[in-house]
């Protein structure tokens, strides 16, 4: 590896210059092995967050990310590996249904998932809060239950991509996570180091996604796709609805109790609406596009048609429980739910005209069902139910919110949160889609 000056590649990149594959190799490496302190690191970072980067340095620096630790091979499955990711929001849940619904289709499945951190919930949170469930397999338990039983998740060991790792945590604390390149390289460099052949992005905008617009939603979608075809791989986006929490829960018992109700066919109907719908719908959409992916069927419309009859059948739901069986959980409906229950009541009359997603998501943090900094504890039976939906007629005193929690403290924090974090006014909103587009299809 050629050797060169830390700040000689801060000042090219704060010019806007283009780094050299050399001059990446040299920072990512050094940077790894402990050889570039962290002040040079968010420099350069913070450089990039203005500059940004070209096509060929992004697609160059997520490859060394993910060359940084192992890299896993399915080839000798024959057969084409998928997975799916989601850009984070809040009440998004789907991980846990899409999986076992593609697996059941036929599809490899190969997820390494992660925490939760400010107002986005994370899939292994979720997971841990089942009694035992183990989301820290090594990667050759990883592959052998992927090639038995089509599917496992689990969360990123320090040998899988440790570049990403340790610079998303620079990140966080430099105010760098919103960088178009720094983005894409953290999400790519750890799919790719799955040693999948097919993706499906789950881009989601509005007041609970990191992308706000759907306008930064589709560019950041084909920032993606690049990356994935310079490298190899199939990737498929869908720009998706986050202008209100998804599903009924928040909180990671009561959200892996929302995904097993969803495995079972049930309902959760509320003044005529069931608010499993759009987790439902958008999970076996999801699941579909995967499906075409890992070529287990010909096209959207006859995935879709097998991912409705894994899931009505409940093929879906016996692959969850044998994943979950295969990761020391051996029985999926043990986790911890609370009794205490606090209900916020609508203060006017109207209709719900907005939320401030982010918001809702922040309040969820409030009670412990999520945390702001990577070493905060979590209280997995802790959450928000969801009594209301947009555009939904209320009437005043009539419930908005159920704080599932046992913590006055917490709760009144909560409570006042969730208050600013809904609009009711006299007219209802225009209806926007679940899913406003699909890319790459």
């Amino acid at each position: 590896m050629k050797t060169f000056i830390p700040q000689e590649i801060i000042q090219k990149k704060k010019l806007g210059l283009e780094n050299s594959t050399e001059e990446l190799e040299f920072l990512v490496n050094s940077y790894v092995l402990g050889q570039v302190p962290d002040y040079q690191m968010s420099a350069w970072c913070m450089a990039v967050y203005f500059q940004g980067m070209s096509d060929k340095e992004t697609t160059t620096f997520t490859q060394l990310m993910r060359d940084s630790g192992i890299v896993l091979d399915f080839t000798e499955l024959n057969e084409p590996v998928v997975d799916k990711h989601s850009t984070g929001g809040v009440g998004d849940k789907c991980t846990m249904i899409l999986a076992p619904i593609a697996a059941a289709c036929g599809a490899k499945v190969a997820s390494i998932a992660g925490r939760g951190l400010g107002h986005t919930g994370g899939t292994v949170d979720k997971l841990e809060s089942i009694k035992d469930f183990n989301v820290f397999v090594d990667t050759q338990h990883f592959k052998k239950q992927i090639q038995d039983i089509n599917l496992s998740i689990m969360g990123q060991t320090e040998k899988i991509c440790p570049a990403d790792k340790k610079i998303y945590a620079l990140r966080d604390v430099t105010s760098t996570v919103d960088s178009i390149p720094l983005i894409c390289a953290s999400i790519m460099s750890k799919k790719l180091a799955e040693g999948i052949s097919g993706l499906v992005l789950d881009i989601k905008c509005g007041s609970g996604a990191f992308m706000k617009t759907q306008e930064d939603a589709e560019s950041l979608a084909k920032n993606l796709m690049r990356i994935g075809e310079l490298s190899g791989v199939k990737v498929i986006s869908m720009i998706t609805n986050m202008s209100q929490p998804l599903g009924r829960f928040i909180g990671n018992s009561l959200e892996i109790k929302e995904c097993l109700d969803i495995l079972q066919n049930k309902t959760c109907e509320e003044n005529g609406v069931d608010f499993y719908y759009d987790t439902k719908e958008l999970s076996l959409q999801l699941a579909a596009h995967m499906v075409v992916l890992a070529k287990k069927a010909a096209n959207f419309e006859e995935a879709y048609e097998k991912a409705v009859k894994a899931l009505s059948n409940g093929e879906a739901f016996e692959v969850f429980k044998k994943m979950c069986l295969a990761q020391g959980a051996e029985n999926v409906f043990d986790f911890p739910l609370t009794t205490s229950k606090h209900v916020v009541k609508a203060p006017s009359s109207g209709y719900i005209h907005s939320f401030n997603t982010e918001g809702v998501g922040q309040a969820g943090v409030l009670l412990k069902a999520g945390r702001m900094k990577t070493d905060d504890q979590l209280i997995y039976e802790n959450g928000i139910e969801l009594h209301c939906k947009l555009g939904m007629s209320v009437k005043k005193d009539q419930p908005l919110f159920t704080l599932h929690c046992n913590d006055q403290t917490l709760i009144k924090a909560a409570e006042d949160k969730l208050f600013s974090c809904i609009e009711i006014t006299d007219a209802a909103p225009k209806q926007l889609p679940l899913i406003f587009k699909t890319i790459g299809i």
